[in-house]
C-alpha cells in the first residue's frame, strides 16, 4: 500500500468531486477522442514489463467512455482469458485519498477538528503507549503524513506468510494493526516532516468510527460511493474480490506463489481496503478535480506541500498528475489532467516476490509514460 508518485500531498490525498447524478456512458465527439492516446498500445507496453501476469485500462473525457484495453490473462500461464477494462480490482492507497475526504466532510460538519489530538480522540492508543506522543499528534498531521508514527506497512512486507497467508479469514482489529507499528523507531517529531505512513490512516479510520459510531465501510459508501454513484465499489472486510476480477500471484519466504486476489483483508481497511472499477476511481478523480467536494480552506490541508516534502524541480511541469496505489499483487493508478477532464484508469497484476511489485513502482518513468501516453500524447 504505497503512495502515489507525485512531488507534493495533492498527488498523495487528493480527489475530486464529481455531480452526485452521473450521465449514462454515451460516445463522445472524434475532437473529444482525439484528446486521448491510444489505450490499447499503453496498456499493452504495461503487460511487457518483466512480472506483470495483466493490465486493464480504461480513459474518459468529461465520463464518458473513449478508450479501453486489455491485456495478458486473467490466470497464471496464460489461462482464464482475458480480463474485462470493467473488472473490479484493489485500489489499495488509493483508498487513502477517500478516508481523507470522508475525515474532512466531518471536520466541515463541526464533528472533528484538524487540531484534536489522536490521544483524546483514541485513548485506547495511549495505553501502553501503543503510540507514543498520541497527545501531540492531531488529526491534520495524521493527514499530511507528518505524524512521525512508524509505519506498520514495512513490519508486515517483511514476513507475508505470517501475515497475509497464514489465516486469511483471521479478522485483526484496527487497534491490532497499529499495535505492529509500537516499538519501531519513530520517523520525526510531530508536524516535523513528511513521513509516508499506513499507520497514520489505520487511526483515521478508528478516528471515523469513533466519532460517527459507524463502520469505515458504511462512512465510505455513505459519504463518497452512493453520492458520486459509485456503484461497483466497497471496502473490504472478507478475504476475496466481488464478480469478475484478475488473479495475481506473490510468493513468501517458501517460495510457493500464493493467490493474493484472496487475503487477509485486515491490512487495508482505511490504508488500503477499497475495491473498485476504472470507471468508478475515474469518477472519483474527476469529482475532486472539479472542487465540488470539499470547500477551498478544507482542500488546502491536502493540497499544500507538507513539511520536509521536496519541491518540485524547475522547469515544465507534468501535464497530469497520477494517483498510484499497490497492495500485494496489484498496482493501481488513475491520472487526470491539469484541467480534470481526462481520466486514465488502469490496473496491474502481478506473479512473483514482492520484489516485482516494488521493481514495477520504482522503474523510472514507467507509471508515468503509461499515463501521460493517453492523458496527453503531444506531451511525450
Amino acid at each position: 500500500m504505497r503512495r502515489r508518485t507525485g512531488s507534493a500531498l495533492a498527488a498523495a490525498l487528493t480527489l475530486s468531486f464529481a455531480p452526485a447524478a452521473q450521465a449514462a456512458e454515451r460516445p463522445v465527439s472524434a475532437a473529444a477522442e482525439d484528446e486521448l492516446g491510444d489505450v490499447r498500445a499503453a496498456v499493452d507496453a504495461l503487460a511487457k514489463t518483466p512480472g506483470v501476469l495483466a493490465v486493464i485500462g480504461e480513459a474518459r473525457v468529461d465520463g464518458r467512455l473513449v478508450g479501453s484495453g486489455s491485456a495478458g490473462s486473467r490466470l497464471r500461464d496464460g489461462k482464464g482469458g482475458k480480463v474485462p477494462p470493467s473488472a473490479r480490482y484493489r485500489a489499495g492507497s488509493q483508498t487513502k485519498l477517500m478516508v481523507a475526504v470522508a475525515v474532512l466532510k466531518l471536520v466541515k460538519a463541526g464533528k472533528l477538528g484538524l487540531n484534536d489530538k489522536v490521544g483524546k480522540l483514541l485513548p485506547q492508543v495511549r495505553r501502553g503507549a501503543i503510540v507514543p506522543k498520541a497527545d501531540s499528534v492531531t488529526v491534520r498531521h495524521l493527514l499530511r503524513h507528518t505524524s512521525g508514527i512508524p509505519d506498520w506497512g514495512g513490519k508486515i512486507a517483511a514476513d507475508p506468510d505470517r501475515y497475509f497467508f497464514k489465516d486469511v479469514d483471521r479478522r485483526l482489529s484496527p487497534l491490532e494493526v497499529v499495535k505492529l507499528s509500537t516499538g519501531l523507531p519513530r520517523t520525526g517529531a510531530p508536524g516535523e516532516r513528511f513521513s509516508y505512513s499506513n499507520t497514520n490512516f489505520t487511526l483515521l479510520g478508528m478516528i471515523v468510527e469513533k466519532v460517527t459510531g459507524r463502520s469505515l465501510r458504511s462512512e465510505i459508501d455513505r459519504r463518497i460511493f452512493k453520492p458520486l454513484r459509485m456503484t461497483r465499489s466497497y471496502q473490504a472486510t472478507k478475504p476475496g474480490i466481488k464478480g469478475t476480477h484478475a488473479h495475481s500471484y506473490m510468493s513468501g519466504a517458501s517460495g510457493r506463489l500464493h493467490d493474493v486476489s484472496r487475503l487477509n483483508p485486515s491490512f487495508g481497511g482505511a490504508a488500503g481496503g477499497v475495491i473498485s472499477t476504472a470507471r468508478d476511481l475515474s469518477t472519483f478523480a474527476r469529482a475532486f478535480h472539479s472542487g465540488r467536494l470539499l470547500p477551498p480552506k478544507l482542500m488546502k490541508v491536502l493540497s499544500d506541500p507538507p513539511e520536509g516534502m521536496p519541491k518540485p524541480p524547475p522547469g515544465p511541469q507534468p501535464c497530469a498528475g497520477t494517483q498510484v496505489g499497490s497492495f500485494p499483487g496489484y498496482i493501481s493508478a488513475t491520472a487526470t489532467s491539469n484541467d480534470g477532464r481526462r481520466q486514465f484508469a488502469f490496473s496491474i497484476t502481478l506473479s512473483g516476490p514482492d520484489k516485482v511489485r516494488r521493481d514495477v513502482l520504482e522503474k523510472p518513468g514507467l507509471l508515468r509514460k503509461a499515463a501521460e501516453s493517453v492523458i496527453c500524447p503531444g506531451a511525450s
